[in-house]
C-alpha cells in the first residue's frame, strides 16, 4: 500500500502539506499561550479541515473552510455544557450524529460540515473539556482553521495547478430510500448501540465506540461495504495498539519525540487514506496513543480498552446495516456500474461530435468522471473481491467486471487523445461504431431479457482515422464481454465468455 500509484505525487504533496498545516496550528496555539487541551483541539481541527474539505473548486473549498466554525462552535458549546448531564449529553450526541450524516445530501460541503460538527463533540469527550475552557477552545479552532487555510491556499496551493476532481454524486433516491436519509438512521442506531454498550464497559472512554460506528459509515453505501470497512477498522486498530505498546507507552509523553511521531502519523493518515483504510486506522490509533501520553493518562490497559470500544462500535455498525433499512451489496454495485456505463456512452457521443467538427463537444470531462465512477465501483465491489470473501462465484464475477471496466476506461482515454488531435478527421464509419457502442450500453443497462449483444468484427486499421475506430472496437469488445458477468445470477458460477 505504501507504493500504490500516486499520479502527479498528489498524495505525497497533500500529506506533506497536512503536516505543515497541523504543525502550524499547534505552534500558533502554543505561541498564543493556550493550554495543552486547546492546542490538541486546534491540531485536530486543522487535520479535519485539510482532510474533509473536498469541494471541486478552490473557491468552494475556501467557503467550506470558512463555514466550519458555524458547524463546530455551537457543537463545542453544547458538548461542554452537557458534560455533567450524561443522559441529555447522550441524546444530544445522537442528534448530532443524525444531523451530521443527513447533511451529506448537500454534497461535499454538507459532508465536511457534518464530520466537523461530529468531531467537535467527540473531541470534547476525548479531552474532557469543560465550559470554562470554551473561550480558548474557540480561539484554538479559529487559529487552526486560519493555519490550515494558509497552508492550503497560500503556502502550498496545490489545487491551483491541479484542480481537484469532483466527487461523483451519490445514488439517487427519495424518502427513506435516499442514501443520506437511510444512513442517518443506520448511523444513529449504530451509535446508539455503541454508546450504550460502550458506557457499560467504560464511563470515561465510551466515545471511542461511538467514533468507530460513525466513521465506518463515511463513504459507504451498501451492507457489504460497511461490513468490510468495519473489519478493516478493527484490523488497523489492533496493529496500531501493538505499535502503541512499543512506541507510545515507553515515551511517557516526552514532548519532542511525541511531537515528531505525531507528525509522522499525520503524514501516514493522509498518505494511506486512499489506498488502505486499515493502514490509515493504524496511524490514527498510534496518534491517539501519543496524544494520551501527552495528557499523562496512557497505559497498556487504556490501549486494550481502545480495542474493546472499537470492536463494540464495529459490531454496532454491522448490526445497523443488516437490520435498519438494509441495502444489499448487489443493488449498490449494479447502480454504480450502470452509472459508469452511461458515462462511457456520453464520452463516446462527445468524441463523435468532436471528430465531426463540433468545437464545443469535449469528451475529456466525461472521461474524468468515468475515472471517478470507476473508483466508486471498486469501492462498491471491494467486499466481493476481499481475500476473506467466501463467495467464490461472486468474487470471480466482480474481478471480471473490474477488469473489463478498466478496459473501457483505457479505450475512452484513447478516444479522448484522438479527439484532441487536430489532424483527426471525421470518418463515416465512426458514426456506425459509436452507435454500436451506445446500443451495447443500452442493452447492458436495460432490464434483463434485452436482446443479446453480438461481438464486432475485427478492424482493419489503415489510416489516422483508424485509431479512433480501433478504440471504439476495443470498447465494443469490452462491453460485449461485460454481458456475461452482469447477466449471470449473483450466486451462479461464472461461465467465461466465448
Amino acid at each position: 500500500m505504501f507504493v500504490a500509484p500516486d499520479p502527479g505525487l498528489m498524495r505525497l504533496r497533500n500529506s506533506s502539506r497536512a503536516v505543515i498545516g497541523v504543525a502550524l496550528a499547534v505552534v500558533v496555539a502554543e505561541l498564543c499561550g493556550l493550554s495543552l487541551t486547546a492546542s490538541i483541539t486546534g491540531g485536530l481541527a486543522a487535520l479535519l479541515a485539510l482532510f474533509t474539505v473536498l469541494d471541486s473548486t478552490v473557491r468552494a473549498q475556501r467557503l467550506t473552510t470558512a463555514l466550519l466554525p458555524a458547524a463546530g462552535f455551537p457543537v463545542l458549546a453544547l458538548a461542554t455544557a452537557l458534560h455533567d448531564l450524561p443522559l441529555v449529553r447522550d441524546a444530544a450526541f445522537l442528534a448530532v450524529v443524525f444531523a451530521g450524516v443527513y447533511a451529506r445530501r448537500w454534497g461535499p460541503r454538507g459532508h465536511a460540515l457534518g464530520i466537523f460538527g461530529f468531531m467537535m463533540f467527540f473531541v470534547t469527550q476525548f479531552l474532557h473539556a469543560r465550559t470554562g475552557q470554551l473561550p480558548e477552545l474557540y480561539a484554538a479552532v479559529g487559529l487552526a482553521l486560519l493555519s490550515a487555510g494558509a497552508a492550503r491556499f497560500v503556502l502550498w496551493p496545490i489545487e491551483r495547478r491541479t484542480p481537484p476532481p469532483a466527487a461523483p454524486p451519490g445514488l439517487p433516491g427519495t424518502g427513506l430510500a435516499r442514501p443520506t436519509t437511510r444512513q442517518a438512521f443506520q448511523a444513529t442506531a449504530a451509535c446508539g448501540f455503541a454508546l450504550t454498550i460502550g458506557q457499560a464497559l467504560s464511563d470515561d472512554r465510551w466515545y471511542w465506540a461511538v467514533g468507530t460506528a460513525w466513521w465506518i459509515f463515511v463513504n459507504t453505501t451498501s451492507r457489504g461495504e460497511t461490513l468490510v470497512r468495519g473489519f478493516r477498522r478493527v484490523l488497523g486498530t489492533v496493529i496500531g495498539i501493538a505499535a502503541g505498546l512499543l512506541i507510545a507507552v515507553p515515551l511517557h509523553g516526552a514532548p519532542a519525540p511525541t511531537a515528531a511521531l505525531v507528525a509522522v502519523c499525520v503524514f501516514g493518515i493522509f498518505y494511506t487514506a486512499a489506498p488502505s483504510y486499515s493502514w490509515m486506522m493504524f496511524f490514527v490509533t498510534v496518534m491517539a496513543g501519543l496524544l494520551y501520553g501527552l495528557l499523562g493518562v496512557l497505559h497498556p490497559g487504556l490501549l486494550l480498552l481502545r480495542f474493546q470500544e472499537t470492536a463494540i462500535g464495529a459490531l454496532g455498525a454491522a448490526l445497523a446495516v443488516v437490520i435498519v433499512l438494509p441495502v444489499t451489496t448487489h443493488a449498490a454495485n449494479d447502480a454504480w456500474i450502470q452509472r459508469a456505463l452511461h458515462c462511457v456512452r456520453a464520452s463516446t457521443a462527445a468524441t463523435l461530435d468532436r471528430l465531426a467538427g463540433d468545437p464545443d463537444a469535449d469528451p475529456a470531462p466525461h472521461a474524468a468522471e468515468l475515472e471517478l465512477l470507476l473508483g466508486r465501483v471498486r469501492m462498491a465491489l471491494a467486499p466481493l473481491v476481499h481475500p476473506l470473501s467466501p463467495l467464490r462465484a461472486r468474487k470471480a464475477r466482480a474481478r471480471q467486471v473490474l477488469a473489463l471496466l478498466d478496459d473501457c476506461a483505457r479505450e475512452v482515454r484513447g478516444l479522448v487523445a484522438v479527439a484532441a488531435d487536430p489532424q483527426a478527421s471525421h470518418d463515416a464509419r465512426l458514426a456506425a461504431a459509436c452507435w454500436r457502442v451506445q446500443a451495447a450500453v443500452e442493452a447492458l443497462t436495460a432490464p434483463h431479457g434485452a436482446a443479446e449483444l453480438t461481438a464486432p468484427a475485427a478492424p482493419r486499421p489503415v489510416a489516422a482515422a483508424e485509431s479512433a475506430l480501433a478504440h471504439l472496437h476495443g470498447l465494443e469488445h469490452a462491453l460485449v464481454a461485460l454481458a456475461t458477468p452482469l447477466r449471470t445470477h449473483p450466486r451462479a458460477p461464472l461461465i467465461p465468455a466465448a
